[in-house]
């Protein structure tokens, strides 16, 4: 199922939340909708899913358009908003049976709740209080309130927030098993994320769109990405040398033996400065890539 926005625009009061939106989401495609903090990222999903009315404008669901009536399109939409509203004093099985009855799933309610218990890694805590959850499980169980219903489509605000790194994986590696069947829409602030399992970005800005392009063309939006490594050797560097590797624009001398390196182009750096290493007869004790091109990007197209 395919998700058109088309000319959205979201007043409060005289403030233009949204001004005159327009993207789409095709069928099968998970798209990552990044923008600062107050861009209009939340109020964008609130809209599709029907929680509350565009100003101006139409959301539609396969050429039928959304709205908080319209009950149907809105069972095809698994929603997990950014503060993920839950019932603390309910238990996890009594949560998912409760939201299984909203959607009127009758007998198939017991198999559905194995089934996203199994999915989201609810097992270890299914038999506790919500309010007795750490945060990571409590986004755990909005996730599996999203996707109790088998929806078609996916709209996840910050899905990963409060996860640890290998709950952070897990769920990644849960919404890109999702994305083979269901049309997903992502909000993270995670950019590996982005990288690791959206097929498109759009970036949003005070309410307007400045970016809506596939992954592998998103690049192009400014003209020298950079990639900035921090390395430690053993020894100290000559910092001429270091400075004169392919592509490097920047090597600067931090405590110690660490340096910060930045170097322009599509090529690792990283493999260049193991080779630098080994032929200045030192070794690379820790090497760490601190941010990613996409991440640039980012601030270049939100003036961050």
């Amino acid at each position: 199922m395919s998700i058109q926005v088309k000319g959205v625009t979201k007043l409060y009061g005289i403030q233009k939340a949204l001004d005159n939106i327009s993207f789409e989401v095709k069928s099968g495609e998970i798209v990552a909708f990044l923008g600062p903090n107050g861009a209009g990222k939340s109020t964008m999903m609130k809209i599709i899913t029907g929680f509350i009315p565009a100003s101006e404008g139409t959301v539609s669901v396969n050429g039928t358009e959304v709205s908080s009536s319209n009950i149907e399109i809105r069972k095809e939409i698994g929603y997990l908003p950014e503060n993920n509203p839950l019932y603390p004093e309910m238990y996890v099985r009594e949560y998912l049976s409760f939201t299984a009855s909203l959607y009127r799933m009758g007998t198939g309610s017991k198999q559905a709740i194995e089934k996203v218990i199994s999915l989201t890694g609810l097992a270890p805590e299914q038999n506790k209080k919500i309010g007795a959850l750490s945060k990571g499980y409590r986004q755990r169980v909005g996730l599996a309130q999203a996707l109790i219903h088998n929806p078609n489509i996916l709209i996840l605000d910050e899905a990963t927030t409060g996860l640890d790194p290998n709950q952070i994986v897990e769920i990644r590696n849960l919404i890109r098993d999702a994305g083979k069947e269901k049309t997903i829409l992502l909000s993270t602030h995670i950019m590996q994320e982005v990288e690791a399992i959206c097929d498109r970005i759009i970036i949003i800005d005070k309410g307007k769109i400045v970016a809506n392009e596939n992954k592998e063309n998103i690049y192009s939006r400014i003209s020298h990405p950079t990639q900035i490594v921090s390395v430690e050797f053993d020894k100290q560097a000559d910092e001429s040398s270091l400075a004169a590797l392919p592509g490097v624009i920047r090597a600067e001398a931090k405590d110690g033996m660490k340096w910060i390196v930045e170097a322009t182009g599509k090529d690792d750096i990283r493999p260049a400065l193991f080779a630098f290493a080994v032929a200045s007869g030192m070794t690379v004790l820790s090497l760490h890539k601190e941010e990613s091109n996409l991440e640039e990007i980012f601030r270049h197209l939100t003036g961050g």
